[in-house]
């Protein structure tokens, strides 16, 4: 093959270009934050890219660090494009609208919003849209929460551990139930010596039990998407009973106005996937589900311990929505006083939950506990084969 002289001198320069450009960055950044400098030369994407690929090249001195670019999903897309679409599929890409859904988010210090604190922390994760929002000055990138920066490890991205900032504690427990069932202790006592640089498609044969990555990312698509998501509802109820209080539930949520009528919020919470809608949105990823389980379970054992866990949430809603009935009860029959803000609620007398911590009442903190804290757990315990 005849080599293109002119080509190769066009190469030639571009590299020399990228190699002066990256070393006047570290140059300076090996002093001002030495260890990101670090954790990139040490990570393979080092290789072949320099800071510029990712930040732009406006920024070249003190005076305007405020030109460097923050990277998004696009930034990586180059590179990574089967993983960018994928991600977009899935439900880590409306996370930040999916923060936007509830009326009193706003309400928040922008501190706690903007992407380092509070539930901006993690629903960061979210392509930034429209949302009233005019910069974002931290966090706006979404890739590296889970491949961290600068090192963007991917044996890193494959633990549990990868998840757990965002998914555990008080309203997302479910670090805490898959890490004390059997499939997390078996990954605590032996996970150190699995080899993580297999690539997902591959680790099921090395693997002696699932991870979270192995179950919600199969084959290593980014497209994470559950059938319950993070109210652990559907609209579309064949069971006459499950459904009757289903309707109390999606009222108490704002989502059906106090006859039953779709409000707003009702798109708003299905844009943001909170909630599934149809019967076909929420069977899709369980097939999905039992597929993956079957791995290493017989089909038969996945389906029934999937609905036992389908049950087990039946039960916790009827005593959450005759709860909730109660309270609903109570403001209509005048024992309880009308809220300050009770122009702002879709289904007065119903209590509106979405609004999280601004409850107006102790009873209603206390319907607000039993639906995050005690349903949350409950419905998190029961898919995460935690006894």
């Amino acid at each position: 093959m005849k080599i293109n002289p002119f080509l190769s001198l066009i190469l030639l320069l571009t590299a020399v270009t990228s190699i002066a450009a990256a070393s006047e960055c570290t140059d300076c950044h090996s002093t001002t934050t030495p260890k990101i400098v670090e954790d990139f030369k040490k990570s393979t994407m080092a290789d072949d890219l320099d800071c510029a690929n990712c930040h732009g090249s406006a920024h070249t001195s003190d005076d305007d660090a405020d030109e460097a670019k923050l990277p998004t999903p696009d930034t990586c897309a180059p590179c990574h494009n089967i993983q960018k679409t994928q991600f977009m599929k899935g439900k880590h890409s409306i996370a930040w609208a999916a923060l936007f859904a509830p009326p009193t988010t706003t309400d928040q210090p922008k501190e706690l919003m903007e992407g380092q604190k509070g539930c901006g922390g993690c629903h960061k994760i979210g392509v930034k849209n429209e949302t009233g929002w005019e910069e974002y000055e931290y966090g706006t990138a979404s890739c590296n929460n889970c491949h961290t920066r600068h090192s963007f490890s991917v044996e890193e991205a494959r633990k549990p551990e990868a998840c757990l900032p965002c998914h555990q504690g008080f309203d997302h427990a479910q670090w805490e139930m898959y890490s004390t069932s059997k499939h997390g202790v078996i990954y605590q006592t032996e996970g150190d010596t699995w080899n993580w640089s297999l690539p997902l498609s591959e680790a099921g044969d090395e693997y002696t039990a699932p991870t979270c990555q192995l179950c919600h990312m199969p084959d290593g698509d980014h497209g994470v998407i559950t059938s319950w998501g993070f109210l652990g509802v559907r609209v579309e109820e064949p069971d006459e009973e499950w459904a009757s209080d289903r309707v109390s539930i999606l009222k108490a949520y704002g989502v059906l106005d106090a006859e039953g009528n779709p409000t707003p919020r009702f798109d708003l919470v299905g844009a943001a996937k909170l909630a599934r809608l149809t019967m076909e949105e929420w069977n899709a990823p369980r097939e999905e589900m039992i597929a993956t389980c079957s791995d290493c379970h017989s089909e038969t054992f996945a389906r029934n311990s999937l609905e036992e866990g389908d049950h087990l949430l039946r039960e916790a809603d009827r005593i959450y929505a005759s709860s909730i009935e109660t309270v609903a009860s109570l403001y209509s029959d005048g024992i309880l006083p009308e809220p300050e803000y009770i122009d702002e609620l879709p289904s007065y007398p119903y209590p509106d939950l979405l609004r999280f911590y601004d409850q107006a009442t102790p009873i209603e903190e206390d319907l607000w506990l039993m639906w995050m804290e005690y349903r949350m757990r409950t419905f998190q315990g029961a898919f995460h084969a935690n006894p």
